[in-house]
């Protein structure tokens, strides 16, 4: 007899299951009231916190100690924490126990009944744990303690604030457990993971599985497209790896606004079962634009640094992810740079539903002028770009992020992480460094606050003359560092960071906030300024995506469309005005 899993408990946040392209039909969800404690001197591996010790607090997981929502709040520095739970298993699972933790901030490691299960370094990326060996029958207690030390050099910490405040673009940092934990019991052979190419062209995908203790085992998949099957493959494993090609008598494409998805199952012989899904489509960028299913696409996208008031880096629950999709599509936007961090799984699969672009990116931090550096942020990156591989809504993948600002990071880092994120996925193409110095780069971005749409539109009319060669200078490439040490080589170019306005209906918020430029005085001068600087890129002959910065306020950051809380800051004409400038017909799509 197998422990009973559950997926709700009444009254526990974030019930959802946290990786639904690759789901399991039973699981216990270990979120809710954890005994928590502070660890100012690092010294609680010595006391044996991970046996015993004082947890005087109490908080509520996954929502970060700095969070309101977590029951905490408390925003200092916070250099280690430790976390306990305790779980009644009766019967012990006949095969293995999986501990899941969807993220924790920054270097972990979990104990079960005092028994080290692991250690995981990077507070981004998710871990998984075989905790089967340290179990037993009845109460087991979990331990999980965690280091965090942003100001070190040595972790990514994006745009979480390395002063004791939260100041200009950098707002609250994020302390351990962020992300749902939870537990599933697999049989001793079991599948780990997928990995789906999807073949538009073709009508099929191309996937390849690992798994574990699976030499010789059979597994086969089966697509269904709105409950009805469409195609079936089944391969035997070769060690922990088996391949497969499944061909589709039926083809819908995923595409933005028009999110197509099949449904999957896997099953290996001996019990194992996972439901996920994929979408068909098919990505190129020759010639000016970026591409789905051999369509020019431009990319109308916003940026989304993922924070709210009540959770910080954690959404207070599903819905929250699913509606800012939705305020963003409601603007006519048709997607968003995720920006300087790694977000939830979740909301890539809202992502996904919705027919959202989405951009990969990785977080700011390590001093990556030196091989220390590199060491600290490659593992996570390639882990981040796993994770996230087969979401279709996922269009391209970008690890650094204005890097004109650390001269030390020097065009050797720079080639290495875009060669190694190519080698890691050629379906998708790689921005060596967004509005920073570019060397090798499949799409030529830049960033550029200007906030004169005529200055604006002069910077790029250089690239109107000669077409033929498409190698014409470009004066101004960055808005605040026009420091470039490669020519333009005529990949795709787009405008990854415009507008940054200022704008705040209190006057007095000009005080404390900030935002990019002069600040309109009126409703009609902001929204006539974001037509004319929106207008210059869309008509563009040479420039195939914008992305405005951005969609929300953060904390003293006064420049998004909405505010913090999601709520309006504009009156429903500006809005009106918004979504009919990001709509209009562009350029580059009238001529490929």
């Amino acid at each position: 007899m197998e422990p009973k899993l559950i997926n709700q408990t009444e009254g526990m946040p974030r019930c959802d299951y946290p990786r639904p392209q690759w789901e399991r039909a039973e699981w216990i969800n270990l979120n809710g009231k954890w005994q928590f404690a502070f660890d100012f001197s690092r010294s609680g591996l010595e006391r044996g916190m991970m046996e015993g010790g004082d947890y005087p607090l109490e908080i509520l997981v996954p929502f970060c100690p700095e969070s309101k929502l977590s029951g905490i709040g408390y925003t200092d520095f916070i250099p280690a924490v430790w976390y306990r739970c305790t779980l009644t298993l009766d019967p012990l699972p006949s095969g293995r126990a999986l501990l899941h933790f969807g993220a924790v901030d920054y270097l972990s490691e979990v104990f079960v009944n005092g028994r080290s299960c692991g250690k995981h370094k990077g507070g981004y990326t998710s871990c998984t744990l075989d905790i089967t060996d340290a179990l037993k029958k009845g109460e087991n207690t979990i331990v999980v303690y965690a280091e965090d030390d942003l100001r070190s050099g040595k972790q990514p910490f994006g745009k979480q604030s390395e002063r004791l405040a939260s100041y200009a673009c950098s707002y609250t940092r994020t302390t351990g457990i962020w992300q749902t934990v939870w537990l599933e019991c697999v049989p001793e052979a079991y599948l780990v993971s997928a990995h789906i190419i999807p073949r538009a062209k073709d009508a099929r995908a191309e996937i390849t599985l690992t798994g574990h203790h699976t030499d010789g085992a059979l597994v086969s998949v089966r697509a269904s497209f709105e409950g009805k099957c469409v195609g079936k493959a089944e391969a035997h494993f070769s060690g922990s790896y088996a391949s497969l090609s499944l061909p589709l008598s039926e083809a819908h494409l995923w595409e933005p606004g028009k999110p197509a998805l099949y449904d999957l199952t896997f099953t290996l012989e001996g019990g194992d079962t996972v439901r996920s899904y994929f979408g068909l489509r098919d990505l190129s960028w020759e010639g000016r634009a970026l591409k789905i299913n051999g369509k020019p696409v431009f990319m109308r996208t916003v940026l989304d640094q993922g924070f709210n008031p009540e959770g910080v880096y954690t959404a207070p629950d599903d819905d929250f992810l699913m509606r800012d999709i939705e305020l963003s599509m409601a603007l006519g936007f048709n997607g968003a740079r995720l920006h300087q961090r790694v977000f939830e799984e979740r909301t890539l699969y809202w992502a996904d539903k919705l027919g959202y672009l989405v951009w990969g990116e990785f977080p700011d931090g390590c001093d990556l002028g030196s091989a220390d550096g590199i060491e600290q942020l490659l593992p996570e990156w390639l882990e981040s770009m796993e994770r996230d591989f087969n979401h279709p809504a996922m269009i391209g993948w970008c690890p650094f992020n204005e890097t004109y600002h650390r001269m030390a990071l020097d065009e050797e880092t720079h080639r290495i992480l875009y060669d190694v994120s190519k080698r890691c996925d050629p379906t998708r193409p790689v921005i060596d460094a967004s509005g920073g110095m570019h060397y090798d780069t499949d799409m030529f971005d830049v960033h550029d606050y200007e906030q004169d749409p005529a200055v604006f539109a002069s910077y790029f009319e250089p690239m109107k003359e000669d077409p033929a060669a498409f190698h014409c200078p470009i004066e101004r490439y960055v808005g605040n560092s026009p420091r470039r040490p490669i020519a333009y080589k005529g990949q795709p170019y787009w405008v990854s960071e415009y507008g940054g306005t200022f704008w705040d209906p209190d006057p007095t918020a000009r005080e404390k906030g900030w935002g990019y430029g002069d600040a309109p005085r009126t409703e009609e001068d902001f929204a006539r300024r974001y037509e004319e600087l929106t207008k210059v890129l869309l008509d563009h002959p040479r420039i195939c995506g914008f992305c405005y910065t951005q969609l929300t306020d953060i904390e003293q950051e006064q420049n998004g469309l909405y505010a913090y809380d999601r709520s309006k800051k504009h009156p429903d004409w500006v809005y009106d005005r918004i979504r009919n400038a990001n709509i209009a017909a562009s350029a580059v799509e009238k001529e490929e």
